[in-house]
């Protein structure tokens, strides 16, 4: 089984189309990661206010015990600064909870714009090279087989007339010497056949 024609012009068109479909799957995962990267930029501010409320809570905690110390009020003092140290606890979850939407909006945009273009991409390339090879596969079993240089010299009659030009006997007098069995007509057509599927003798 060949992945690549033999005949250059076949092969570099082959070659072209794989280089072409590489570089547009590395573009738009290059894309995909660019993007990731601007949207979880919009999760600074979430950061900011994280950090903010550990940072409160963590303050009128210590003043809440600090106040706890007081004679005869402490205790009355401390229950609302543990309060609003608690507060500060909620404001610190709601900058959590922006971070963790934002990563989820990047994560599920970045995972479509890789997705969406590398399976158009896929489509588009993959399903022709995988007949070509299957095809080639069948006409270089089919050029080996008994009755098989038949086979691929009607093939050849059949296809494109400007690729006859090339065989020894006129071109009118193909179909003649097909039917007579004529093997060198018989040989020349299925190795023109050969080289219209990219392949050679």
């Amino acid at each position: 089984m060949r992945a690549y024609a033999q005949t250059p012009a076949r092969r570099n068109r082959q070659v072209l189309a794989d280089l072409i479909a590489v570089a547009l799957i590395a573009a738009a995962v290059a894309f995909a990661l660019a993007v990731h990267e601007v949207i979880m930029r919009l999760a600074e501010p979430g950061r900011t206010v994280q950090n903010a409320g550990d940072h409160l809570a963590t303050s009128l905690d210590d003043a809440g015990d600090a106040a706890s110390k007081v004679p005869l009020v402490g205790d009355f003092l401390k229950k609302p600064l543990h309060s609003a140290a608690d507060a500060g606890g909620g404001l610190s979850d709601a900058g959590r909870s922006l971070q963790d939407t934002v990563g989820q909006v990047a994560d599920l945009t970045a995972l479509a714009l890789i997705v969406i273009p590398v399976v158009c991409v896929l489509l588009l390339w993959l399903p022709p090279r995988l007949l070509w090879i299957r095809r080639s596969a069948t006409t270089r079993r089919l050029f080996g087989a008994p009755g098989g240089a038949d086979l691929l010299a009607l093939r050849a009659l059949t296809g494109p007339p400007r690729d006859l030009v090339d065989i020894s006997t006129p071109p009118e007098g193909l179909a003649d010497a097909w039917r007579r069995g004529d093997r060198q007509v018989i040989t020349e057509l299925s190795e023109l056949a050969l080289k219209q599927a990219g392949l050679r003798p």
